[in-house]
């Protein structure tokens, strides 16, 4: 794949929000780790099925900054906006080694 990180990162973004579950699939490695305050270390199956779903609970999502922090870790620092009007924004630490996400590490921030 000659998609960078960053790259792989943004799209990944995309594919959640369409809820595009099979082009996302394609963005994960099969050993796949992620972790959040409410996740610890779940794998790829635990995540499509618990958190992937969720986009229809945001009204908006923006990417705020995207930013390589070398070659395989991206940080993303994003804010969003649920359906009932409350606005968040969280950081996430994305290692995307061979074109796939390795892992994603989420950072919950507060309310906007």
């Amino acid at each position: 794949m000659t998609d960078s990180p960053t790259d792989v990162v943004e799209a990944a973004f995309r594919y959640y929000r369409s809820q595009d579950r099979a082009a996302a699939f394609a963005l994960y490695a099969d050993d796949f780790s992620f972790t959040s305050p409410q996740d610890d270390h779940i794998d790829k199956a635990a995540f499509f099925e618990r958190c992937f779903p969720t986009a229809d609970r945001l009204q908006e999502q923006r990417l705020l900054h995207v930013t390589p922090a070398d070659e395989e870790l991206v940080f993303v620092h994003y804010e969003y906006e649920l359906t009932t009007g409350d606005r968040y924004r969280n950081v996430e630490a994305i290692t995307v080694r061979d074109g796939l996400i390795q892992e994603v590490q989420v950072f919950f921030g507060g309310k906007v």
